[in-house]
């Protein structure tokens, strides 16, 4: 990134926290939406138990939820590798 290059040391590090940051903010966001999708999909009517159909379906959105999580990260680490080796 060109921002990057007339910064000194301390702004480079705070620009690497705030992306850090930013990137945080970003993965807290698809957990609220990932806990909205779950609960509108797979929970009918709250009720004091959960039945076998309910259970299995919040389980397969958590699976699924962790699987994208996982992408995500695996993507974002691509991306500071790339940073730091000069590629963007």
């Amino acid at each position: 990134m060109s921002d990057f290059e007339n910064l000194t040391g301390n702004d480079k590090e705070l620009q690497e926290f705030l992306m850090i940051e930013k990137q945080k903010a970003q993965v807290n966001a698809q957990i609220h939406e990932f806990n909205e999708i779950c609960w509108e999909k797979c929970i009918g009517k709250p009720s004091t138990k959960l039945d076998h159909a309910t259970e299995t379906c919040l389980s397969n959105c958590v699976d699924r939820f962790i699987d994208t999580s996982l992408l995500i990260t695996q993507r974002f680490a691509q991306m500071l590798q790339k940073q730091s080796s000069g590629g963007m």
